[in-house]
């Protein structure tokens, strides 16, 4: 009987591990071995079709998760019937005063590398901060422009249009949430938008960037709450603050640093990585390898198909349908963001290899490897443009998927209101409630949910 006891807790330990070993999963050398490969990438013609059967031709264009995804080595993989057809590549990401701004004001921009291994930018008044890295500092320069990326400066999902979370594990289940969501600019010295309300800014003195997310369903979970605030002297603060509010408790807590590796309400997104840049740490203990040019592949544009979960999707996987649009080839900076040395230890994460957008400094995909460096999680991002009200043609919002490898699980995010497809609200569009900052981006503010 205790024998027959063992061998089922055996059984059982081996069915809970993950679907591949820790000690099979792609090893981060090849990446490298690929960034060798891909050196001569040739051309990738305008109505090529990237499938299961064929994709190993265009392997030199494609991230190092992906490929590992249309291989099948792990449970996540390209669904049969997935069609990656390619398009016209169209630059309409950035507004005119964003280009105004970087070209005025990056030329003064400049970074001072400290005794102590930290970073320091200075002279950054908004815009990309170095439009055309190069050394030195390459690696942290292409870090920064991700770290400031040319996004709106105010992006808010609240009623009508709640962003779309889904959780699905490995045996198809699926847990939905939707989410408030408030992340803006605070500060007025880095607004190149036209239009925001300059009583709406700096209403935290110190703080360049918040983060303001809240649960609306499901229903056990509302009013579960996170605060992040990023500081302009990150040496001062190398560490964003972030603070969670518990219905239960009628209060928020202040999480300390070492929660930059803790799921964000139990999703494949650490803190660390909650944003669509594909990075949400600092500047200042966070620093980045320049691994290379490549063009890549990559749902630039997309409609907003991808609204409606899963019927906009190709499952299990939760990937694009062909009608999403077409794929187009971008060029992209390949950069290997990791922690300094001296910051580096029990950290989750030993390299986030990041393929960075040249035009918009969007991290389009990014490879997460943990601190064996062994493939871990990937996570895309989609993109989407359009007419924006009042401002302009620009980015307008996202789909992304994070797929954890090791533990053969995935979160879905969709910024476009499920069912309505309704678009985010961008800057000048956002209704008026959600300019108040202290109610949205402060400590203080969290103590009102529920009121």
């Amino acid at each position: 009987m205790q024998r027959f006891a063992r061998v089922m807790a055996a059984a059982m330990l081996i069915a809970l591990l993950p679907s591949r070993g820790w000690s099979q999963a792609t090893d981060r050398s090849e990446m490298d071995q690929w960034l060798k490969d891909s050196q001569n990438q040739g051309e990738l013609a305008i109505g090529t079709k990237v499938t299961i059967q064929n994709w190993q031709q265009y392997r030199n264009f494609l991230p190092l998760g992906m490929q590992e995804m249309f291989a099948g080595k792990y449970f996540w993989k390209i669904p049969p019937e997935a069609v990656l057809e390619v398009g016209p590549t169209v630059h309409d990401f950035l507004l005119k005063s964003w280009i105004e701004r970087t070209e005025k004001y990056s030329p003064q921009t400049t970074v001072e590398l400290l005794p102590n291994g930290h970073y320091v930018l200075h002279n950054y008044h908004g815009g990309t901060p170095f439009p055309n890295p190069s050394e030195p500092y390459k690696g942290w320069k292409v870090l920064a422009n991700i770290n400031w990326p040319a996004g709106p400066q105010m992006y808010v999902n609240g009623p009508n249009n709640y962003g779309s979370v889904w959780a699905i594990d490995r045996y198809g289940n699926v847990n939905a949430t939707t989410l408030d969501v408030v992340y803006r600019v605070s500060t007025s010295d880095y607004i190149s938008d036209p239009g925001i309300p300059a009583s709406s800014l700096d209403y935290l003195p110190g703080v360049w960037y918040t983060e303001w997310l809240m649960e609306e369903s499901p229903e056990q979970a509302r009013y579960t709450a996170s605060l992040n605030l990023f500081y302009i002297d990150q040496e001062k603060q190398p560490f964003p603050d972030t603070y969670v509010f518990v219905p239960a408790l009628r209060r928020s807590l202040r999480l300390a640093s070492t929660a930059r590796c803790s799921p964000v309400f139990g999703f494949d997104w650490t803190y660390d990585d909650a944003k669509g840049n594909g990075f949400n740490g600092s500047t200042s203990i966070y620093t980045g390898d320049f691994l290379g040019d490549r063009k890549i592949l990559t749902l630039a544009h997309f409609n907003q198909d991808g609204a409606i979960f899963p019927g906009g999707y190709l499952m299990p996987l939760g990937f694009p349908k062909p009608s999403w649009g077409k794929w187009e080839v971008r060029d992209m900076a390949i950069d290997d963001v990791h922690r300094i040395s001296s910051e580096a230890s029990g950290y989750c994460y030993s390299s986030r290899i990041m393929y960075a957008d040249k035009e918009h400094w969007l991290g389009d995909w990014v490879d997460l490897f943990d601190s064996n460096h062994k493939l871990w999680k990937s996570i895309s991002y989609y993109n989407g443009a359009g007419d924006v009200p009042g401002m302009g043609h620009m980015w307008e919002g996202i789909s992304s998927s994070a797929m954890d490898f090791q533990n053969s699980h995935e979160t879905v995010w969709c910024g476009f209101g499920n069912p309505w497809k309704r678009k985010p609200y961008i800057d000048i569009n956002v209704p008026k409630e959600y300019f108040d900052g202290v109610k949205y981006g402060s400590p203080g503010g969290l103590q009102q949910i529920m009121r």
